[in-house]
């Protein structure tokens, strides 16, 4: 079955980069004008910027799409892109990792949910000094499961699978390492969350990355990655504390928070916006907002 099914994605993604973009355009438009998750998108985007007009908003989810489309499109031609390929369509500015170095702790490095996060997944252990661990959540399909953990480890990253995270953390916090941690997607239980005005609004933040920094007293490191222009994208990494228990509980969400909605500021196209951000409503009883 992992033959039938690499295969034909390894053929298809032999095509020129300029061939899966016309490809592309032509799903990104079935996507956007039948209407794929554009209540969300649309409603993401009017909580976020209600300053702005719906044309702008509109021309934003439009970008969205492209870039969301894009994110597919190159993910596939990974599965042949060859390194001296791949390095000549990422840059990186580092200084945030260099001085984490500096501290002699473990890195946690903590993104978000940007454009394109595969070619990030290559980019960074590409580029780390100490061996670098993606916790990622398995495919229920083997094949596919299969497929996408060997395309997105082969630079280095350490996969290992959230459901097998508790038994196998042990071992990892033996060595100095980096470890890939995402914090922007709404927690399952709204009552065990950070909550936190985010684009003014209270919303949930899991607590998973600051308790794992505070528990494994790691050095922290915010980064985000965005595209310079189609099929190119650069790394920005921001060193945020090496000492992540002196700060109150909760602070290092809100800093995280702050930074995402920064970046997003910058960059409004550069997010998942197909992710419901906030489906949780706040209440009282969850406690007092960061």
């Amino acid at each position: 079955m992992y033959y039938l099914v690499f295969i034909p994605l390894y053929l298809v993604s032999l095509l020129p980069f300029p061939v899966l973009y016309f490809l592309g355009d032509v799903v990104y438009g079935v996507l956007y004008y039948i209407g794929y998750r554009k209540e969300v998108v649309m409603g993401n985007l009017k909580i976020a910027f209600p300053e702005k007009s719906d044309a702008e908003r509109k021309k934003i989810a439009k970008q969205f799409y492209h870039n969301f489309v894009d994110n597919f499109i190159e993910t596939l031609k990974l599965f042949s892109l060859s390194k001296k390929g791949f390095e000549k369509r990422w840059e990186s500015d580092l200084s945030g990792f260099e001085t984490a170095y500096k501290t002699g702790k473990s890195i946690h490095v903590i993104s978000m949910h940007n454009f394109n996060w595969e070619f990030a997944n290559w980019g960074i252990p590409k580029e780390f000094k100490y061996p670098f661990v993606v916790i990622y959540m398995p495919i229920s399909n083997k094949a596919f499961d299969r497929i996408m953990k060997n395309m997105r480890s082969k630079f280095g990253s350490i996969l290992i699978p959230a459901t097998n995270f508790k038994r196998t953390s042990f071992q990892i916090n033996k060595q100095l390492h980096g470890m890939a941690n995402v914090g922007d997607q709404a927690p399952g239980n709204p009552a065990k969350a950070y909550w936190l005005n985010f684009f003014g609004r209270p919303t949930a933040f899991v607590t998973g990355p600051e308790k794992g920094a505070r528990i494994n007293d790691v050095a922290v490191v915010f980064c985000t990655y965005f595209k310079t222009r189609r099929g190119h994208y650069r790394l920005e990494t921001e060193f945020i504390t090496a000492d992540p228990r002196s700060l109150p509980e909760g602070e290092l969400t809100r800093q995280y928070a702050k930074y995402i909605e920064d970046r997003l500021r910058e960059r409004p196209d550069n997010y998942l916006w197909s992710h419901r951000r906030w489906k949780h409503d706040y209440k009282e009883e969850y406690g007092k907002l960061l």
